[in-house]
C-alpha cells in the first residue's frame, strides 16, 4: 500500500519535471510551514493523530534550532520530560550512551552534535505514513478566501513554484512570515510595561528584538593540528574584549568571570566538540531582519556570519586554540557554518489570550490560563541584548516559577485556518526570554500538532476546539499540562495529577530556581479544609464541610459520595473505595486520617472527574456554573 510520504514525493517528481512555467499543486489536511523544532514535532504529531500532513521545510534538514542553526545544547525542562521532548531526548540518550555522555558542557545537562539532532527528527517524520517533508521550498505567499487560510505558495531554487492546499495552515516559521503575509494581526518588538501590564522597566514600546547568533561548531583536531582560518576582512581582537579572563584589556566594561577554557566548554558537545553561541562580548549579533524580504536578509544576516568568523580566529590566533576548526563532519555549508542562524525573536501573533510574565509569575492570581495549559517550561526569563546599546541590558533572570503555556496562544484571534507555532505565539516581548527555548518550543509545537488533528477530525475551526480535548490528547502521549516536577510521567498517579491541577481544586506552589524553574504539587502533604473547600466549591457548587482543619480520606468520600447521589450518580460508598483501594496503589486505608493530596487527585478524578465535566474557555473561566 503506497503511502503518503511516497504519494507525495512522486507528485513532487512530476512537477519538477514538468513545465517549470506552470504553477502545480497538492492537497494535504494540514500544511506546516517550517520544519523547525516547533514545525516538525507539529508535523509529526499531527500525522500520529491521522491528518495527512506535509512539512515545508526551506533547508535540507529539519529541527531548526537545535540542528540546522546549530543550537545542540538544550535550554530547559530537564526535570520536565514531558512529550516529544522525552521521546527525542531518549533517542539523544540511545546514541551517545545515556545522560551522563551528554552531559558535556555547564549550559545544558543535554547536548548533542546538530546532525545527530537531524536524523534523529528525519527517521522520527519517516516513520509516519500520514507525514510528507519537502525539502527546500522557500514560502512565498499565504492563500487566503475571506478570513480563512487555505493554503500556501512555494518556490525552490529552480524558480519551479508549487501551490499547496490545505485545510489548516500552521505558521512555524522562525520569523512568522507566513501571518504578516495573511495580514492576522502580530506585535514586533519591545512593549511598553502600561501596555503589558508587566512591571519589568520597560516604559517604551519599540521595534527592538533580540540578538542573533550564526552559530559554528568547532571541533578538536589534536594537538599538533592548525585550523587557523584565514583572518576575516576588518579583525579587531578588542572586538571581543572581556569574552574571558584571558582576554579582559578595557577594565572599566563589566569583568568577565569565565577563563577561555570554560567559556568554550559552555558548548561543550560529545565527540570533542564545542558549539559557539556565546553572548557575553562573543558572537551575537544585533540585527532586526524580521521586516525585510528574504533576499535582503540574506544580504544582512552575512554580517553575523562574520561576527563569528571573526570570534573563531579570535579562540584560535588570540587565546591560542589552533587546534580547534570549524567542523568538517557537521553541516553540509561551503562556509561549515550552520545552514541558518539562530533567531531568539520574530512576530509574534495576537492570539486568543497573551501569556505574560505576570501569568508565569503567578499563575493562581488573575486570569486563570493555567488551567488551559498546554506545553511546560522552566528556563528563566533570558533576553540577549549585549550587542545593542539601545535596548535595555536587565531583562534577565527574574525570579519566576516554572509554568504552563496556554492553548489561545496558538490561536489568532481573528483569522481562521491558521495555527502559530516556534516562536510566533501570543506571548509578551518578555514572555518570549523564555518560551523561545528548545524544549518549551518542541513541546507547543507538539500540542499546534494535536489541535490541527483534532480540528481536521472534527471538521472545525481551531478556536472551536476544546481545551480540553486538546489537553486529553496530550496526557495520552505523556506531555506535561502542568509543570509540576516531583510527580513526573511514570508515576501512577501522573495523569489524575495532571487533571486535578489543570482544574485548580489542588494547586501547586511556584519556586524560583537557578537555570531550572520549579513548581511542586507536593503529592504527599496534605491540604487544609478551608481551602479545599473554596476551591471545590468553584467546579460543584456544593459546600464542603469537615469537623477537621486538615481534610481526611472520610470527608472526601462523603463529598463525594453526596454531591453524587444529589444528581443521581453511581456514587462512591466507603466499601466501593475500600474494595478498590489497593487497586488505585494506594496503601493505608484509615477514613479519619489526613488524606494526602495524590490521594485526593485521584478520588476526585475517578469519582467527580471535574475535568471533563465542566468545560472551560481560552481563557480559563468555568464555561458553566458547576458540575451536574
Amino acid at each position: 500500500m503506497i503511502n503518503y510520504l511516497t504519494h507525495i514525493v512522486i507528485l513532487i517528481l512530476s512537477i519538477c519535471a514538468a513545465n517549470t512555467q506552470a504553477q502545480q499543486s497538492l492537497q494535504t489536511q494540514v500544511l506546516i510551514i517550517g520544519g523547525g523544532t516547533g514545525g516538525t514535532a507539529a508535523g509529526i504529531q499531527s500525522a500520529r493523530l491521522g491528518a495527512k500532513t506535509i512539512i515545508a521545510e526551506p533547508t535540507t534538514w529539519l529541527g531548526g534550532m537545535i540542528s540546522a542553526a546549530g543550537v545542540s545544547a538544550t535550554d530547559g525542562n530537564h526535570q520536565l520530560p514531558s512529550g516529544l521532548w522525552r521521546e527525542f531526548r531518549n533517542k539523544i540518550y540511545t546514541v551517545y550512551g545515556g545522560p551522563k555522555n551528554v552531559a558535556t558542557g555547564w549550559v545544558s545537562n543535554t547536548q548533542f552534535e546538530p546532525h545527530v539532532a537531524d536524523s534523529i527528527f528525519k527517521s522520527m517524520a519517516a516513520a509516519e505514513k500520514n507525514l510528507a517533508v519537502l525539502y527546500q521550498w522557500h514560502f512565498v505567499k499565504a492563500l487566503k478566501k475571506g478570513n480563512i487560510i487555505t493554503g500556501a505558495i512555494f518556490t525552490n531554487n529552480n524558480n519551479e513554484k508549487l501551490q499547496i492546499n490545505a485545510n489548516l495552515v500552521i505558521d512555524a516559521t522562525e520569523l512568522g512570515d507566513v501571518m504578516a503575509d495573511a495580514n492576522t494581526p502580530y506585535s514586533l518588538g519591545m512593549e511598553a510595561e502600561n501596555i503589558t501590564g508587566e512591571n519589568v522597566g520597560v516604559t517604551t514600546t519599540s521595534k527592538i528584538v533580540q540578538d542573533l547568533t550564526w552559530v559554528a561548531i568547532l571541533k578538536d583536531f589534536g594537538p599538533a593540528a592548525d585550523c587557523t582560518i584565514v583572518k576575516p576582512q576588518g579583525y579587531n581582537a578588542m572586538e571581543f574584549d572581556g569574552a574571558c579572563t584571558d582576554y579582559y584589556i578595557n577594565k572599566k566594561a563589566e569583568a568577565p568571570n569565565v577563563d577561555a577554557k570554560k567559556m568554550l566548554d559552555y558548548g561543550r558537545l560529545p565527540n570533542n566538540k564545542y558549539m559557539l553561541n556565546w553572548p557575553k562580548k562573543g558572537n551575537d549579533t544585533y540585527l532586526n531582519v524580521v521586516l525585510m524580504k528574504q533576499e535582503e536578509r540574506n544580504i544582512a544576516l552575512n554580517e553575523a556570519k562574520q561576527t563569528t568568523l571573526r570570534f573563531v580566529y579570535f579562540i584560535q590566533q588570540q587565546l591560542g586554540f589552533k587546534n580547534l576548526g570549524l567542523a568538517n563532519d557537521e553541516f553540509p555549508s561551503a562556509d561549515r557554518l550552520a545552514l541558518m542562524p539562530y533567531h531568539r525573536e520574530g512576530r509574534r501573533v495576537k492570539g486568543l489570550v497573551r501569556f505574560t510574565i505576570n501569568d508565569i509569575a503567578q499563575p493562581f492570581a488573575g486570569k486563570p490560563l493555567y488551567r488551559t495549559g498546554i506545553s511546560v517550561g522552566d528556563y528563566p526569563i533570558d533576553h540577549h541584548h549585549k550587542k545593542n546599546p539601545a535596548a535595555p541590558q536587565h531583562l534577565e533572570f527574574y525570579p519566576v516559577p516554572s509554568y504552563s503555556i496556554p492553548l489561545g496562544a496558538l490561536i489568532p484571534e481573528k483569522t481562521d485556518g491558521l495555527i502559530i507555532a516556534e516562536k510566533g505565539i501570543s506571548v509578551s516581548n518578555v514572555a518570549n526570554g523564555s518560551t523561545r527555548l528548545q524544549p518549551c518550543v518542541m513541546l507547543t509545537g507538539q500540542a499546534a500538532g494535536v489541535l490541527a488533528a483534532i480540528s481536521i477530525l472534527q471538521k472545525k475551526q481551531p478556536r472551536q476546539i476544546s481545551v480540553r480535548d486538546v489537553q486529553s490528547y496530550l496526557l495520552g502521549t505523556g506531555a506535561y499540562i502542568m509543570p509540576y516536577i516531583d510527580v513526573p510521567f511514570g508515576n501512577p498517579h501522573f495523569v489524575a495529577i495532571q487533571k486535578i491541577g489543570a482544574t485548580g481544586i489542588l494547586r501547586g506552589v511556584g519556586i524560583p530556581y537557578k537555570w531550572a524553574n520549579q513548581t511542586c504539587f507536593y503529592p504527599d502533604s496534605t491540604i487544609c479544609s478551608a481551602t479545599f473547600g473554596k476551591d471545590i466549591k468553584d467546579y460543584t457548587g456544593s459546600v464542603f464541610s469537615s469537623k477537621n482543619n486538615i481534610v481526611t480520606l472520610g470527608d472526601v468520600i462523603r463529598y463525594i459520595s453526596t454531591f453524587n447521589e444529589k444528581y443521581k450518580k453511581k456514587g462512591v460508598s466507603m466499601e466501593n473505595v475500600v474494595k478498590k483501594w489497593a487497586a488505585l496503589e494506594f496503601k493505608n486505608f484509615e477514613i479519619d486520617r489526613p488524606a494526602k493530596r495524590f490521594e485526593i487527585a485521584v478520588l476526585l478524578n475517578k469519582w467527580l472527574n471535574p475535568f471533563d465535566a465542566l468545560p472551560i474557555n481560552h481563557q480559563g473561566k468555568l464555561v458553566t456554573s458547576k458540575i451536574k
